[in-house]
């Protein structure tokens, strides 16, 4: 089991639909930080914008679930 669950990816990069689903805020709220530089958009094709969570939740000071405190 635990061979198992160390073999599962985690989810880094999210689309801006995605990050405001996440953080419970708006859509609009996440281009507003982006435009205000609290969070970095990276651009991988055209039309497709996504959104480092690592990366997101340290610049907004939020703390992510540590999943692997009762492991």
């Amino acid at each position: 089991l635990k061979g198992k669950f160390m073999e599962q990816k985690f989810k880094t990069m999210y689309r801006a639909k995605e990050l405001a689903q996440y953080l419970s805020i708006g859509l609009s709220t996440v281009w507003l930080y982006a435009k205000q530089g609290k969070i970095t958009p990276k651009k991988i094709s055209t039309g497709v914008t996504v959104f480092d969570i690592n990366e997101v939740l340290l610049k907004l000071e939020l703390k992510s679930i540590d999943i692997w405190k009762n492991i």
